[in-house]
């Protein structure tokens, strides 16, 4: 995270007090990566509504899923009355349907999920149904399922800014050749992004405008993979390549290490996503172009706020909620979904994400980066 988008800091300063715990209560489970954790305690009191399951993908390709969503959702859950039980399936689709087996045997008043794979959360989402709990696909649909709503960003959009981005940063140079190394196929996000990015670049490689030298989706967002990729697109192309379309900020990461090794970083715009810290820290050396800032706080409380009108029965405050829609292609439907903005960040709106407390000034500015900060009014 994509993505209006302003938030009131003293409210986000409250998240990432939250944030800093990472292991969060007894009842938030372990989630297997305490790298952002300290010991500060969850929010005590909470659970007057009932039981609510939280099952999140993964913790190796990106930080956000401990480091934000965890604490937010966990806070917002609470904030509408209910206990939460935030589980991480580290990737695992085993895990994570045992994960989502043990929520309905509970009887939880709403199961919320964030699947890698949408195959499992359609199965998921079918044995919910039967046993009658209500489901939130979050931040990824699954694509075939059952769920009642979905709340995510709007991912095309968040396409279409990165390409444009790319595009801008390229400053009118005819016949660019460009790469896009996009991220999981399985991920329906992943596909959207791809579809943004197409949307800005096929007319512009139709016109010729720019070349495509080769779109490569990494299998898991695997970053490591994603390098090796992009390392062998890179040698096919004799080192002919003037942008990167890169989904996210660990590949940005990825390609940005090839492009140093052959002399280019800085000198071949690369894009990336969710405003992480190393990610800011590569815009404001120059490495990369840009990144995208999802407001996760948005959609973990819009989240919530859904499974409170679900656990209560009524569809009518729902609805009033989630007033966009996501088409499903596999059972052609179109699932009610909440699809929050995505801003585009350079090095003059990085000063945006630290005052809103998503990354702190002392995580970035660091180094030879201290000066760069001061420069852009980041503190």
């Amino acid at each position: 995270m994509r993505r209006t988008l302003t938030l009131l800091a003293a409210t986000m300063s409250a998240g990432l007090a939250l944030t800093a715990c990472g292991a969060n209560s007894s009842n938030s489970g372990g989630s297997g990566d305490d790298s952002s954790s300290s010991s500060a305690a969850a929010p005590a009191g909470g659970g007057a509504n009932g039981k609510v399951g939280v099952i999140l993908p993964e913790t190796a390709t990106s930080a956000r899923w401990e480091a934000f969503d965890k604490p937010m959702l966990q806070a917002a859950l609470q904030a509408q009355g209910f206990s939460s039980d935030i589980q991480n399936a580290q990737g695992d689709n085993q895990k994570f349907s045992t994960l989502a087996d043990g929520f309905i045997s509970q009887g939880v008043k709403v199961l919320i999920i964030a699947p890698s794979d949408p195959a499992v959360g359609a199965s998921i989402e079918a044995k919910a149904k039967t046993a009658g709990i209500p489901v939130i696909d979050y931040d990824r649909p699954s694509l075939g399922g059952s769920a009642d709503y979905y709340v995510s960003f709007d991912n095309e959009k968040v396409g279409e800014i990165q390409a444009q981005g790319l595009v801008d940063a390229l400053k009118g140079k005819q016949g660019a050749n460009i790469v896009q190394i996009e991220g999981a196929p399985t991920d329906n996000n992943a596909t959207l992004f791809a579809d943004g990015h197409d949307k800005i670049l096929k007319p512009l490689y139709a016109s010729g405008q720019a070349h495509l030298v080769q779109k490569q989706a990494i299998n898991d967002w695997d970053p490591q993979v994603g390098g090796t990729t992009f390392e062998q697109i890179f040698s096919r192309a004799n080192g002919k390549v003037d942008g990167v379309v890169a989904a996210n900020d660990e590949l940005a990461g990825a390609v940005i290490t090839v492009l140093k090794k052959n002399g280019l970083n800085g000198k071949v715009p690369v894009t990336g996503q969710d405003s992480t810290a190393a990610g800011l820290q590569a815009i404001l050396r120059g490495d990369q172009a840009l990144t995208i800032f999802k407001p996760i706080k948005q959609e973990a409380d819009n989240t919530a706020k859904l499974a409170a009108a679900l656990a209560k029965g009524d569809s009518a405050a729902a609805d009033a909620i989630a007033t966009g829609k996501l088409h499903d292609p596999k059972n052609n439907r179109d699932l009610k979904s909440v699809l929050l903005a995505p801003q585009l960040i350079t090095a003059n709106e990085i000063k945006n994400v630290v005052q809103q407390g998503y990354v702190k000034a002392s995580e970035i500015c660091v180094g030879d980066l201290a000066a760069k900060c001061s420069e852009h009014g980041i503190s």
